[in-house]
């Protein structure tokens, strides 16, 4: 008689402000600024004005097909980023471009077939299926940032833990108490990987596009929300409702951000990204993201792009597997959207 689960129910049902009920394109427009300045106040986003990128290369490696270039940015004071590039050597100049974001796991090296300490790691590729190195060889510059608080970017304390082990929890714990979140500084920092790309002569400014899986499919669609220069996004293993999967069980500390619910539901959050193409990839069998909770997000992202007039932008991977990366339609899907 004393569980707290109906205050729980309570609190979920409270409407969300600006759940989504445009019928017009003018409403679609009305809602889709008004959700999205309420994001960036939710992620409170660092500044990005004086950050210097001072982009530094550590190492640069052909291997065949592409060169991968080990490089640093500066993303903010006292914060240095490191990040794979991967250069293609065939298609035509200047190139797409893809930010490529890892969820939790080793980080960066985990998506670019080296194990932790750098080296070539001799199995086949895991749950990401290398997915950059796929769109490297199809073209695309891919840059692969390490997220914040995974692999080379734990703190200190950690960096002793097995590989896969994260310093998520002391580093969310610490921003909020700050006033910050850690999803706004990943986010901050993607928008730090778009600048780098721009800087670039090679890359074409206006076909950037981003790929995340699970975790880092949370940072690419909350980035991709923001920051309309991403002009096509897949995301991986992550669209569902907040209350049929973070909220469901225990997951990471960085998935969860203040206030937010009170706004939107998850695919109304990731609705912002409409008109712009979006592809949805989940497995029928993750039992994180269960599907019958993608379904619905899906569902509800087809109401808000035909209220966009861009339903034909919004598509769906739906495979047989488990929490892993499809790839079977998001390659080919992200060289048709962002050719010439």
């Amino acid at each position: 008689m004393w569980n707290p689960d109906d205050f729980l129910e309570q609190l979920y049902n409270q409407t969300p402000e600006y759940a989504f009920k445009a019928e017009t394109y003018d409403q679609w427009a009305e809602w889709r600024a008004n959700l999205k300045e309420v994001l960036i106040q939710a992620l409170v986003l660092p500044p990005k004005s004086g950050t210097d990128l001072n982009p530094v290369l550590i190492e640069r490696v052909d291997c065949g097909e592409y060169i991968r270039e080990h490089i640093q940015l500066t993303t903010a004071p006292h914060l240095l980023m490191p990040l794979y590039l991967l250069i293609p050597k065939s298609g035509p100049l200047p190139y797409p471009a893809i930010v490529a974001c890892p969820g939790h796991g080793y980080g960066y090296k985990e998506l670019t077939g080296l194990l932790p300490d750098g080296s070539v790691r001799p199995e086949g590729p895991g749950i990401y299926k290398d997915f950059p190195i796929e769109l490297a060889k199809r073209g695309f510059m891919v840059i692969v940032p390490e997220l914040l608080g995974l692999g080379d970017r734990r703190l200190e304390q950690d960096r002793a833990k097995e590989p896969k082990d994260n310093s998520c929890f002391r580093l969310s714990t610490n921003l909020l108490m700050a006033g910050k979140t850690l999803a706004g500084y990943r986010v901050h920092e993607m928008m730090c990987c778009v600048d780098y790309l721009l800087s670039r002569t090679d890359v074409a400014s206006d076909r950037i596009g981003c790929m995340g899986f699970s975790g880092g499919g949370l940072v690419m669609a909350l980035t991709a929300a923001i920051d309309e220069r991403i002009r096509a996004a897949v995301i991986s293993g992550y669209t569902n409702t907040y209350r049929d999967s973070i909220l469901a069980k225990p997951h990471c500390s960085d998935n969860y951000i203040p206030g937010l619910l009170n706004a939107a539901e998850m695919p109304d959050i990731f609705g912002l990204i409409a008109p712009r193409p979006l592809l949805i990839e989940s497995g029928q069998e993750d039992k994180g993201f269960p599907i019958h909770g993608t379904l619905k997000a899906i569902e509800q992202l087809h109401t808000i792009y035909q209220a966009a007039n861009a339903d034909d932008k919004l598509d769906k991977d739906i495979h047989s597997g488990k929490h892993e990366v499809s790839g079977l339609i998001a390659y080919d899907w992200l060289k048709a959207r962002l050719s010439v």
